[in-house]
């Protein structure tokens, strides 16, 4: 098993991957798109053996209340069936929480399943006054700081990319 960076003959095997983990082409247009567009931060692949695309975590920027604070939102999240339950997910999140630290970042922000996330660091983010453009989503919308004082003064509404408003 290797995780990177992608790269561009991964494209395929993203897209694939995202449409089998999420039943539909919602995630894989919307990462299509963020690439198109160079809104991509970071997108990690892991590749088994054989070179196939197995899991996959892209990371997007963020602006809060506006204003970009060097923040970045971390979806979508993938990893194949068959590879689920061994850390997969974890490993990925892990080694593109460090690069993103590396590169300067101060924070991530995460809607998804609380009790994963909160496994690997994240916290809620309401708890910080921070809160989703979707609504009903408190519960499943985290934070996880790579700067010690990324939370300090930072409250409102995280807005991100126009292309996360479509229709999934």
């Amino acid at each position: 098993m290797l995780i990177r960076v992608e790269i561009p003959i991964d494209a395929p095997g993203i897209d694939a991957l995202l449409r089998r983990a999420f039943n539909g082409s919602g995630e894989a247009d919307l990462v299509k798109d963020l690439r198109e567009d160079g809104l991509l931060t970071l997108g990690l692949v892991a590749t088994d053996d054989e070179g196939q695309v197995v899991g996959y975590v892209a990371f997007s920027p963020v602006a809060v209340e506006g204003e970009e604070l060097q923040w970045v939102g971390l979806a979508p999240l993938a990893v194949e069936e068959a590879y689920r339950g061994q850390g997969l997910a974890k490993k990925l999140v892990y080694e593109g929480l460090d690069s993103l630290n590396e590169f300067g970042y101060a924070a991530v922000v995460a809607l998804g399943e609380p009790d994963m996330y909160r496994r690997l660091g994240f916290v809620p983010a309401a708890q910080y006054g921070l809160r989703s453009t979707w609504p009903d989503t408190e519960a499943s919308f985290l934070v996880h700081p790579l700067a010690t004082d990324a939370l300090n003064g930072v409250s409102g509404l995280v807005e991100y990319h126009e292309h996360f408003n479509r229709e999934f």
